[in-house]
């Protein structure tokens, strides 16, 4: 399992996360408020600045992963892969997303999307299309966990996100996602083009008891929350909320097929991660 240990910091994205559920209608005023300290991030497109998302969660037979957010594990991981834009019009994104208290440490190499297999993960070559150290160093790292954990498609998780990068701060992002979808995979490579989307983004589904649907608003700073950021969320009266979207899938998904339950195993498992 994924340990805190000591990493180059070229390796590394450290950074802190909050995320808010906010009614639609707050969207048009945020994205003014916000405009001063930021500008639209350089790979989304239109007005407003958005591009798609398609992402393979990989977990274990027993949904340790899944499992050890459902009881906030303190240090816990996610093992992805990740695509933007049309299916096939971008590489894989081969991620692995920590937790480590209240940090975030992402890792994440690009794997051509006609490269990306079940055979390129557990496979015994390092490929030859990886252009740094660094690169071999993340991949091998994704590599690893998923071999010790026997990392199996387990759903996929498509929105719609609007993403704007600071201008002000050393680094700041602010992303609005919406049209959240998401369907049950056993594929590595299908993503998503052979299946049957169900969203996931009504009240219903996302659980908070609210009256609207919501959209997931993220901001991400390094380790301290800038000044407007804090203007942001006391203007608003944002509050937090602990919106995962893989596990969001599981608990959906489990109105129609069962949720995977958990047993003395399992449980066991978490306390280990």
């Amino acid at each position: 399992m994924f340990r805190k240990g000591r990493q180059t910091k070229r390796d590394l994205v450290t950074r802190y996360e909050a995320k808010y559920i906010i009614p639609r209608s707050r969207v048009p005023d945020i994205r003014a408020f916000i405009r001063p300290f930021c500008r639209p991030d350089p790979y989304t497109h239109g007005d407003p600045p958005e591009y798609t998302i398609t992402t393979l969660q990989l977990d274990d037979s027993r949904y340790s992963l899944h499992n050890a957010k459902a009881f906030e594990a303190v240090n816990r991981f996610k093992l992805r892969a990740r695509t933007y834009g049309a299916v096939g019009s971008a590489p894989v994104f081969a991620e692995v997303k920590a937790k480590l208290e209240e940090t975030i440490v992402k890792t994440r190499v690009a794997v051509p999307f006609e490269a990306w297999s079940k055979e390129l993960v557990f496979g015994v070559r390092l490929p030859d299309f990886f252009r740094s150290e660094r690169q071999e160093i993340d991949f091998l790292q994704f590599r690893r966990l998923a071999w010790e954990i026997g990392a199996e498609p387990k759903a996929l998780v498509r929105y719609i996100r609007e993403s704007y990068v600071g201008t002000v701060d050393r680094y700041a992002r602010i992303t609005f996602d919406r049209k959240l979808q998401y369907q049950a995979t056993g594929s590595w490579t299908d993503f998503g083009r052979s299946g049957l989307w169900r969203g996931m983004d009504s009240t219903e589904a996302q659980g908070f008891g609210l009256p609207y649907l919501g959209v997931v608003l993220e901001v991400k700073s390094l380790s301290y929350t800038p000044a407007w950021v804090m203007d942001l969320v006391e203007r608003f009266e944002l509050h937090k909320s602990g919106n995962c979207k893989y596990s969001t899938a599981i608990w959906r998904e489990g109105v129609f097929t069962g949720y995977p339950g958990t047993n003395a195993e399992t449980e066991e498992a978490l306390v280990n991660l």
